[in-house]
């Protein structure tokens, strides 16, 4: 009976936050660890008033829960914030949903990820698990600093590429197109301020951008584009893509880069892919004419990132 008084309790401040009636949430009642739970994980991504990430592992039936900000770590040098939350019930193992705007925690819950762990240490201070997951996979620790502020290690070494240190590649301007334009991509030459956009955590230190980070979800990515004045708004426009998922862009061929860039379907009222054209340089030196554009960038479709760069006036 004690036992299960326990248990009972460590929902209480759980089910304090939630009115049943009003969140699709489960409520279901803490069970022991024999009813074959396991040792399992689950990571949800929180889309609520800021994006997180949820950590969740079963433990003497219930889900002992942190809140990452900015998501599991990638660098063992870099830690993340994990803030301790009440415990969730088991069934949230396998919640998904939305969550009503008003209630705690509003806003959409998807599993990003999920599967067993081991624990290596577990205190009220100090928690080391392996987990194996299809996403997440590695040794980490959670350890309590001051207060009630948690954060969490990477104990692996890297298990992804550091994002790439380069400035902005500039095109070497030119009077007159190359010969072999069929081995180039033609762009416009925008006449904006060039930036370089890291998403990582949902987050970008790019002012103006922070719903297109969001939008990116648990993905991590640089950006190489402009940030333009059209029709009096200002706009990102993107025209290359440097990083994305824990691997460095950089030496790959432009036209790799840019079928990867078009798979990120990057469009918005605020942000959008330039368009870009194999070979058609008079047809796009034109347009930007007609524009008042300053001219044509041209890519050579082979080349890594900023070689074989040139630029035509309009």
């Amino acid at each position: 009976m004690a036992d299960r008084a326990d248990r009972a309790d460590k929902l209480q401040r759980y089910r304090g936050k939630r009115d049943p009636a009003r969140t699709p949430e489960p409520f279901g009642e803490p069970r022991p660890r024999s009813d074959g739970d396991g040792d399992t994980f689950v990571i949800h991504e929180h889309h609520a008033r800021s994006l997180h990430w949820d950590l969740r592992l079963a433990r003497e039936g219930v889900l002992a829960s942190w809140a990452i900000p900015k998501g599991l770590p990638e660098d063992p040098k870099v830690n993340h914030l994990a803030v301790h939350t009440e415990d969730h019930p088991m069934e949230y193992a396998a919640f998904h949903g939305e969550i009503p705007r008003g209630e705690y925690g509003g806003g959409t819950m998807t599993i990003w990820d999920s599967g067993t762990y081991e624990t290596e240490k577990w205190s009220d201070r100090e928690v080391k698990v392996v987990l194996h997951g299809e996403r997440a996979s590695g040794r980490f620790v959670l350890f309590q600093t001051d207060g009630k502020n948690w954060m969490i290690h990477r104990m692996d070494p890297p298990t992804r590429d550091p994002f790439p240190d380069v400035e902005p590649a500039e095109p070497v301007e030119r009077s007159r197109p190359p010969r072999d334009v069929e081995r180039y991509a033609f762009e416009f030459a925008w006449g904006g301020e060039r930036v370089l956009v890291p998403v990582q955590g949902g987050r970008t230190t790019v002012r103006g951008l922070d719903r297109l980070a969001r939008s990116f979800g648990s993905r991590t990515a640089v950006l190489d584009g402009e940030m333009v004045t059209l029709s009096g708004a200002g706009i990102f426009v993107c025209y290359d893509l440097l990083y994305l998922d824990g691997r460095s862009l950089v030496g790959e061929p432009y036209e790799d880069r840019r079928a990867r860039l078009e798979e990120l379907r990057i469009a918005g009222a605020r942000w959008q892919t330039a368009p870009s054209w194999r070979g058609e340089f008079q047809a796009v030196r034109q347009a930007a004419r007609e524009q008042g554009l300053p001219g044509v960038v041209g890519k050579r479709l082979d080349a890594p990132y900023g070689e074989g760069w040139i630029f035509v006036p309009a």
